[in-house]
């Protein structure tokens, strides 16, 4: 009954858990300690180029260096962007969410195009929305043109960064609807109908019932949305490789360690990791808190 003996037998799922647990250390907590360690040295990422430890040096040139104002403008750019990314994202999943699940004809079809764009991936959808976007002749760039409406898209100063938002929200609205809509789903149909017994409207029903049962799940989509916005650089390099006011905290920090046109610096790279870090982590817990109360108060 126990091939490998008894003893070998209880042991066993611990042997099983450490697998995950070795994995974890190696490419995750590892790496993550290395770049805490990186952020104080001059580390390149040139081979046998010898290194020292600089002190504090990488994060005074983060924001006191020739480039002062676009560091700053990065930093306010990622705010603004997790911002408007976490708020419109989040009412848009949501109520495409209420829609879907009025169990309307055909609600498969739309739940899998609504959620095509997570599987697409970022450099797929990137490149798609530049194609359709393109000035000479791109299908959104032509019905904009036979608008009237201005068509500078990814070229533009003053409207390229609201065009990477929009392409932000596309792609991952349809991640928020699928987390929503298990919210939904999960609310018993018995509240509804004592709710319209009592003579609620559609609008009260939503607010005294949909809404509260749907907090746990509100708070797993605003998390999520915050802190993946917060670390977006991918579809930013796809679109605009960081031009016409695009750069945010996290693009720096992929160009300084990666993409720089020069030696990569990877001890300013990871200061501003260590600098992200601490962004995405007290809004994230700063949210939840408020979240998390928000339940027990509903």
């Amino acid at each position: 009954m126990y091939p490998f003996g008894r003893g070998m037998a209880r042991h066993l799922p611990m042997a099983l858990l450490m697998i995950p647990l070795l994995l974890y250390l190696v490419f995750s907590f590892g790496p993550s300690v290395a770049t805490v360690f990186f952020s104080f040295t001059n580390a390149t990422g040139l081979p046998g180029m010898e290194w020292q430890f600089v002190g504090f040096d990488n994060y005074d040139r983060l924001f006191n260096s020739s480039d002062q104002a676009e560091r700053i403008r990065s930093v306010l750019n990622s705010l603004q962007f997790a911002l408007l990314v976490v708020v419109l994202q989040n009412v848009l999943g949501l109520f495409v969410a209420l829609l879907v699940n009025r169990k309307l004809k055909g609600d498969s079809f739309f739940r899998a195009t609504y959620f095509l764009p997570v599987v697409l991936g970022v450099t797929v959808s990137g490149l798609v929305w530049r194609m359709m976007m393109n000035p000479l002749g791109g299908p959104l760039s032509e019905l904009f043109k036979w608008l009237g409406w201005p068509t500078g898209f990814l070229s533009s100063y003053g409207a390229a960064f609201e065009w990477v938002i929009f392409v932000q929200i596309w792609m991952y609205m349809g991640y928020s609807m699928t987390i929503f809509l298990a919210g939904l789903q999960s609310i018993p149909k018995d509240l509804y109908d004592a709710a319209h017994i009592d003579g609620t409207s559609r609008w009260q029903a939503f607010r005294h019932v949909t809404f509260p049962m749907i907090a746990p799940s509100t708070t797993v989509n605003m998390l999520l949305a915050i802190i993946g916005a917060l670390q977006t650089f991918d579809i930013i390099y796809v679109l605009t490789n960081g031009g016409f006011n695009t750069r945010t905290l996290a693009f720096d920090i992929y160009r300084d360690a990666i993409a720089n046109n020069t030696t990569a610096d990877y001890g300013l790279a990871s200061a501003g990791a260590m600098v992200l870090f601490l962004f995405v982590f007290v809004i994230a817990v700063v949210s939840m808190v408020a979240l998390r109360r928000r339940e027990v108060d509903l």
